[in-house]
Parts: structure tokens; sequence; C-alpha cells
């Protein structure tokens, strides 16, 4: 009887004992949960929006992190300072796993070149890539970002000024001596109204489209040399064209210091047509300004040309995660996010298909100058183009204020030749 009582009580031991250890787990429970929180592997993202834009940057990593549950994106909003904070992140070794990238000659020795993962990943298609975004993240033929998003070059015109006018609405095709023509009609400086607006200090990136639909560039493809380049004929015959619109007041310089920028020139109806990308057409949009957009004008016997401003989705050579964050840019350009992404427009060619994006008869431009926009820019051709550009920049500006192009542009070439090759 002894016996089995003792064996009773160590089977009650191991039940109490039992029962005991599955209430503590279940009390422990939130705090299990709060572990599984805490170990969630962390993505950084790194992006240069603010505002709206970096509300729909979060919204798109809750989106990720929903499809896959152990993984925490944190969003960096480097804004204004997104280079400084970049560089010095790539500097402490600790940069974020992905990141928007622009400026692939400044940062491609700390990215990692994407081609591997490209090859072994059936799910991606760079065939439904426009071709033109894949040259802006390719370094030495290796592709070291997936295009997100980008702008081309196109004309606004104000239709309201058009009628009064009784000039009909420009159309793809027409050339620069159209385009003059009919900005000398669109303009009363009586009404301090002008045909066009020409920024005070242009960008030479943006110039490149104009250079190129004349038959130039600003270097040679392989980057070895300026001179017959930077200041040919037909280079230095494209900004002379945009001095004498000024000189004859059919053109009107806009967005100096203390000025208004050329979209409120626009917006205020001083100016009738303003070449832009395609941030421009939110804000006419919001102003309510009955707007046309074009195709840039050629040169008479020439194809036209265009140049491309893109943002792409790069991973950091020293990230540990490096296959998650391939996951993650790969997430970037789902459909579900190209429709969360009103502010860009759509890189992948299927989804411009789908979307019917290309068929709004204000954007369809921005895709037509796409398909003509195949050339390199000067940045992506030598290392030392920001010390070049400073006296090409000096050289326009300068050209635009009356001064002989021909001899600044010669005098910049003698200037930068020195920093080709090194």
């Amino acid at each position: 009887m002894k016996k089995f009582w003792i064996t009773f009580l160590v089977i009650m031991l191991v039940f109490v004992t039992a029962a005991c250890s599955n209430i503590k787990s279940n009390r422990s429970e939130p705090n299990q949960i709060r572990k599984e929180q805490k170990n969630k592997i962390v993505l950084r993202f790194a992006t240069w929006d603010s505002g709206e834009a970096l509300k729909f940057q979060k919204s798109i990593a809750k989106k990720f992190e929903e499809k896959n549950p152990d993984i925490k994106v944190q969003v960096e909003d480097y804004g204004d300072e997104f280079d400084q904070k970049l560089s010095a992140s790539f500097g402490a070794k600790n940069p974020p796993d992905v990141m928007y990238m622009w400026n692939f000659p400044a940062y491609f020795h700390y990215l990692e070149p994407l081609d591997n993962y490209i090859n072994r990943d059936p799910f991606i298609d760079m065939n439904d890539y426009y071709q033109g975004l894949l040259n802006h993240s390719t370094m030495y033929r290796k592709l070291y970002g997936i295009p997100a998003g980008f702008t081309t070059r196109v004309v606004y015109y104000n239709k309201d000024l058009f009628d009064e006018a009784n000039l009909p609405y420009p159309e793809d095709g027409w050339t620069w001596d159209d385009f003059k023509r009919i900005a000398k009609k669109l303009t009363d400086p009586t009404k301090e109204q002008y045909g066009f607006g020409v920024r005070q200090e242009p960008d030479t990136y943006d110039l490149q489209g104009m250079v190129w639909s004349n038959g130039s560039s600003f270097i040679s493809d392989d980057g070895m040399d300026i001179s017959g380049y930077m200041n040919s004929p037909e280079t230095i015959e494209s900004i002379s064209m945009l001095a004498d619109m000024i000189q004859d007041t059919s053109a009107v310089l806009v967005g100096g210091k203390n000025q208004q920028s050329g979209e409120e020139n626009f917006i205020a109806g001083k100016i009738v047509m303003w070449e832009s990308g395609f941030w421009s057409l939110v804000e006419f949009k919001e102003a309510n300004i009955n707007i046309g957009t074009v195709e840039m004008p050629a040169f008479n016997g020439k194809p036209v040309k265009g140049v491309i401003s893109s943002s792409a989705v790069s991973i950091a050579r020293d990230s540990k995660h490096k296959d998650l964050a391939w996951e993650f840019v790969k997430f970037y350009n789902s459909p579900e996010v190209v429709n969360m992404r009103k502010a860009d427009l759509p890189v992948r060619i299927s989804l411009v298909k789908e979307m019917k994006t290309e068929q709004d008869p204000l954007i369809k431009p921005f895709y037509k100058m796409l398909e003509r926009s195949n050339g390199t820019p000067a940045f992506l051709l030598t290392k030392n183009w920001e010390a070049i550009n400073r006296n090409l920049s000096a050289a326009i500006n300068a050209t635009l204020l009356e001064q002989d192009a021909d001899t600044l542009l010669n005098n910049a070439v003698k200037d930068s030749e020195k920093y080709l090759g090194q």
C-alpha cells in the first residue's frame, strides 16, 4: 500500500509540474512575442524623399513587412542631406542596406553589382525595363541599380494663351525654327508675357538633350576628349540659339536670385512655354492651368534626342542582408508598389502598357522622349566631370548674358582638358 501511494504521488507530481509548466508558458507568451519582434531582421532603406513622397516610401515599407513578418524595414529619410549622410555611412562602413541612387560614378565602388542576382533569379526580366534607364545605372558593364522612376524633358504650353493668340497647339515633330517663330508670336513685353523662359543658370545636364539633337555632345563617347565636342559648331549653335531668343525678347531669363522660378512664371502667365520634367506636371495641375505637353523640338533634318533624369534602387556592398535586400529591390518595382508611387513614371514596359500610362496625352510625350534618350550623360563618362562642368557652366551662363559663345566655350575646353584621363 505504501508503494502505491508513493507511485500515486510521483504521478501527481508529474501532472502538477506539467500543468505549472504549461501555465508558465502561457503566461510568458507576450514576452515571447516581444522577443520575436525584437529579433526581427532590420533592413535599412535610405531615401531623399520628404513630405508626401516620404509617406509613400513608408507605406511601401509596411507592405513589404506584411509579406515578410520577420522583417522590419527602417526607412531613413536623408532629405536634402542625402549625399552627405550617404557618403558618411559608406565611410563608416555602416551604410543602409538599400538606397535610392542616381550618382553612380560617385558611389558605384560602394554598391553591390546586381548582375549575378539577376542571372540566377527567374522572376525578373530585364528586357521589361527601358534600355535608356539601364544605361544610367551601369558602370563598366556592370549594373548597380534597378530603375525606380524617371523623367525626360518636354515642353509645357499654356493652351489658353495659345488660344488668345489664335495659334494652333504645337505637335510632336516640330523644329526649333517652329519653336522660335511661335515664341516670337506669343511675346508681348507690354503685358510682361514672353514666349519662353530660359533658366538664369541652366543645368548643363539638361542642355545635353538639345546638343545631342544637333549632332554633337559635350564629351566623346569614350570620355577622353572634349575638344571638338564641347566647343563644336553644333554645340555653339545650340547655346547661342537660347541667347539669341533672350536678346530678341522672345524668351526671358527666369529663376535667378530673388526672382520667381520658371514654374511660378508659367503659372502667372508670364511665359507661355516652359521646358521641364514630370515634377512640374503636378504643380501645374494643382494651379488649374490649362496645359498641354509636347516633345522637344528637333533641329532641321536631325532626329530629336532627349536626356533622362532617373532614380534607381541599389544595394550596399557592405550590407549584411544582401539576399533580403534583393527581394526588397524586386518588390519595389512590383505592380502593387508601382500603383502606389504616383510621383514616379513607371519604368517597366509591361506595366506601362497594362496601366495605359503612355496613353495619357499629358504623359505620352515623356515616354516618346524616353524612346529618343539613349545617350550616355557626360558625368557617367569621366570621373572628373564635376571639375570640367564648372568651366562649362560658367561659359554657358556668360553666353546667356550676351557674351560670345565661341570664345567662351573654346576657353572652357582649354581650361578643362587637364582633367581628362586622370
